[in-house]
């Protein structure tokens, strides 16, 4: 446990001499807008630190510098959340950084695929997961705590390693970096304010209710980073929803709307609230927003996004990649579309589905089943079973 400063600096200052070490954080969320850092695990090759962020006095300084050092990989798995942290309390994103879930999708081991479970898989070992939702704002540490908390970063350097060494042998190391980039650029974790609205899914087309939707979902969102509460305490989505629709722009019309309270209307995030909808009722038409739509409200045929789904399921096993990492049902509604300018068409997607799902979309090769085997064709193939009853160019 690293509880004062002299021994953080001292620690941090080797750490940093190593050519990576491993990460992970344990924080509290349930009644924040930002994550509240309890504790701070780190592993070297010969240390295993668990840094005790509530500790009086504690500078985290030296930690701060150990994450920006540029010779020393920081490790994690999963590291959306530990990267938002420490985004929120350093202002910089750690770097360079490498993320074992991504890492295991590329090498494909599944679709965010727990800890534990790659654990296992890569090192045989299991880890106790009793402790996951401890209040680890809680102090003194039970020697149960500790243990789970040294856990998340001792094993993380052998999968770290054998993660490293298995794409690096399949040369897909650019695969995995073009994923990891995602995750160096801070506007990942900063949700911008002015497309909250877009979270709630509207069931209209009415531009002046998005208009005020977006409103006032602005509002609520900088008002619980303000107030540093969960949005939903601040107000309910349906409350939203229901604003949006019905425009009360007083104190008494505000009242009736189901889960708004009159206490909250006569606070000071009430009067931000009929603000909000003021301006939100006072926009130009020219500024109300429009919900995304297709091209001549277009919907993809069944049958064609089917076929596509399973043709990223068959290029993705025999590739050994997951097929989430590779096109989400978005991509493939776009694809049977028609559209091109889909990340699924393009760079290292391109060679594990997309130049297959272009040449089934074009009429160059057919999809069929052989015995127990999906089964590929070139149509005009002079080969194929289509002309001569023979066995397909390809099978999987």
């Amino acid at each position: 446990m690293i509880t004062t400063n002299a021994a953080l600096e001292k620690l941090c200052t080797r750490l940093a001499n190593e050519s990576f070490v491993t990460i992970d954080t344990e924080f509290m969320r349930e009644k924040t807008y930002w994550p509240e850092l309890c504790l701070v695990q780190l592993a070297g090759a010969t240390d295993v630190a668990l840094i005790d962020v509530c500790a009086e006095g504690m500078d985290l300084g030296p930690l701060a510098a150990l994450l920006q050092a540029k010779g020393c990989i920081k490790v994690f798995h999963a590291a959306r959340q530990d990267l938002e942290i420490f985004l929120h309390l350093f202002g910089a994103l750690p770097t360079p950084i490498y993320d074992t879930q991504v890492a295991a999708m590329v090498a494909g081991y599944g679709d965010q695929v727990g800890y534990d479970s790659l654990v296992q898989v890569l090192t045989g070992r299991s880890i106790d997961k009793a402790h996951r939702f401890s209040d680890w704002s809680l102090r003194p540490l039970t020697p149960a705590q500790r243990d789970y908390a040294a856990a998340d970063v001792t094993y993380l350097r052998e999968v770290y390693e054998a993660l490293r060494d298995e794409l690096a042998a399949a040369g897909r190391q650019d695969w995995a970096q073009a994923e990891l980039a995602i995750l160096q650029d801070p506007a990942t974790f900063q949700p911008d304010p002015e497309k909250q609205w877009e979270r709630l899914k509207p069931r209209t087309h009415n531009r002046r209710m998005l208009g005020l939707l977006r409103e006032v979902a602005a509002w609520r969102e900088r008002e619980a980073q303000k107030l540093n509460i969960p949005r939903q305490r601040v107000i309910r989505d349906e409350s939203l929803l229901e604003i949006a629709a019905t425009r009360p722009t007083d104190a008494q019309a505000l009242e009736r709307v189901r889960g708004v309270t009159r206490g909250f209307v006569q606070s000071k995030s009430g009067e931000g609230l009929l603000a909000a909808i003021h301006e939100g009722c006072a926009l130009p038409d020219e500024a109300l927003p429009r919900l995304p739509k297709r091209p001549d409200n277009a919907q993809p045929s069944a049958g064609v996004v089917a076929l596509l789904r399973l043709l990223l399921t068959i290029q993705c096993e025999a590739h050994r990649v997951s097929p989430r990492l590779v096109a989400n049902n978005d991509d493939i509604d776009r694809i049977a579309l028609g559209a091109r300018d889909v990340k699924a068409l393009s760079g290292w997607r391109h060679e594990v589905f997309g130049a297959a799902a272009l040449a089934f979309l074009s009429g160059r090769q057919a999809i069929y089943i052989d015995g127990q085997k999906i089964a590929f064709t070139e149509r005009g193939d002079p080969s194929s079973p289509e002309r001569h009853g023979g066995q397909p160019k390809s099978a999987t």
